[in-house]
C-alpha cells in the first residue's frame, strides 16, 4: 500500500470540483448552444408591433443640484402626462413640492400645473411628477403640438427648462 501525501488528494478532488465535465468513461460531451430566449421566435411573434416611440432623458446641472427627467408616456399617455424626476445633490435638503413648483407647456399656448408629486427628501430623490392629459375643456393636451416644455421653478435656482420634440 503506497501511502500519498494529503495534497495528492485534495488538488485532484478540487480540480474535479470546478470542472463542469463528469466523466462517465464515454466520449467528452459535445459543447452546445441554445440560442438567447429573444432568438427564439415564439407563436404569433412574425408580426410583431413597432416598439411605442421613446422620449430622451434631459438634464440641468444649474446651481448646486442634478436634475435628470424623462418623460414616461408621452407616445400614449392615459388620464395623466407622467415624468420620471431624479435630483442629485450634497448640499440641500430635496424637500420640494414639484407638483407646486412645476408647468408643462405645449407651443400650441395650452399650459398646464402638476397634479401630483411624491414629497420626499434628503439628497438623492427621485419619483413620478404628474400631469393632466386633458385640458378643462376635454381636449388632449398634446394635439397639435410640435414642442413640450416642462418648467420647474425655485429649485435652488429661479427656472429649469426641459424641451421635447414631439412627432407632428
Amino acid at each position: 500500500m503506497t501511502l500519498r501525501a494529503p495534497w495528492q488528494i485534495i488538488v485532484p478532488l478540487v480540480l474535479a470540483g470546478c470542472s463542469d465535465v463528469v466523466s462517465t468513461g464515454g466520449a467528452p460531451p459535445v459543447p452546445t448552444r441554445t440560442p438567447p430566449p429573444s432568438a427564439t421566435p415564439s407563436a404569433g411573434s412574425e408580426l410583431r408591433e413597432a416598439a411605442p416611440a421613446t422620449f430622451e432623458t434631459r438634464t440641468d446641472e444649474q446651481g448646486s443640484v442634478v436634475f435628470s427627467v424623462t418623460p414616461l408616456n408621452l407616445a400614449s399617455p392615459g388620464e395623466t402626462l407622467d415624468f420620471e424626476v431624479v435630483m442629485n445633490t450634497h448640499s440641500v435638503d430635496l424637500g420640494w413640492d414639484l407638483a407646486a413648483q412645476s408647468v408643462l407647456q405645449t407651443d400650441t399656448g395650452v399650459e398646464v400645473g402638476a397634479t401630483a408629486w411624491p414629497i420626499g427628501g434628503g439628497h438623492h430623490y427621485g419619483a413620478t411628477l404628474s400631469f393632466p392629459a386633458i385640458t378643462a375643456d376635454g381636449e388632449p393636451i398634446l394635439d397639435g403640438s410640435t414642442r413640450l416644455t416642462l418648467i420647474i421653478r425655485d429649485t435652488d435656482v429661479p427656472e429649469r427648462v426641459f424641451v421635447w420634440a414631439l412627432a407632428p
